[in-house]
């Protein structure tokens, strides 16, 4: 484990080297729970990701024993201490939750389901089978307000990113890039296949927490009609 500066408040801990669906994610995850047990003063947020924790805080709030010691050296010792502790090594309840997504995966909805096919070698029909029959992962949220980066999409249906990025995307969009598969929870410029739309509503001020989706949470798409959708939105 590493601990290192992200400008003068902010700080990142990387919890294992290397990326994995489940290990590197539990680890993670593990190492979240104790940091936010133990409420360190003058953290602001932890913000997990694929094999790191971001922890922003307010350096005028982190304590000190003596006048030359910087916040950021105060609290990664801190953060040293608490996770090296023997009580790391002991489980804490990780609470996650399953959540169903439903996705139309027909017409405008999916513009590029043709190209994702086309790469699988795949009918549209068996790639809509496959990415709506899978288990998913939420690896970490990011890049926009509740987007979710999942893991565990079959790997014959991993696309590259497009060449040339939309510059508009519409809310709800479900998408693969590379590896993962993801769902735009806002209109913004993106690079990913889209493949399908849902009527969910990922990201909502006037919701508490505003974000439907969170790391570890477990993922699984269900396909419906236009129909479906138009109701769900109606």
């Amino acid at each position: 484990m590493t601990i290192e500066p992200l400008g003068d408040s902010a700080l990142i801990v990387r919890v294992v080297d290397e990326f994995h669906p489940e290990t590197s994610l539990n680890a993670v995850l593990l190492a979240l729970r104790h940091l936010e047990t133990a409420a360190i003063p003058g953290v602001i947020e932890l913000a997990p990701a694929y094999t790191t924790i971001g922890a922003f805080f307010d350096p005028t709030q982190i304590e000190s024993a003596a006048a030359d010691d910087s916040p950021f050296d105060v609290l990664a010792t801190k953060i040293q201490s608490i996770l090296n502790a023997s009580a790391f090594a002991q489980q804490v309840e990780i609470k996650t939750s399953v959540i169903e997504v439903p996705v139309c995966y027909e017409g405008e909805f999916a513009p590029d389901l043709d190209e994702v096919a086309r790469h699988a070698r795949l009918s549209h029909d068996e790639v809509v089978h496959r990415h709506s029959n899978a288990n998913y992962r939420v690896s970490c949220v990011g890049f926009a307000p509740g987007f979710p980066y999942l893991s565990g999409l079959p790997s014959e249906l991993a696309t590259p990113r497009r060449a040339s990025p939309r510059t508009e995307i519409p809310a709800g969009a479900v998408a693969i890039g590379g590896t993962q598969t993801g769902i735009y929870p806002r209109k913004s410029p993106g690079g990913w296949h889209i493949i399908g739309r849902t009527p969910l509503r990922l990201f909502d001020v006037r919701r508490e927490p505003p974000a439907l989706f969170h790391a570890g949470d477990q993922v699984r798409f269900r396909k419906i009609s236009r129909e479906e959708f138009d109701t769900a939105t109606s």
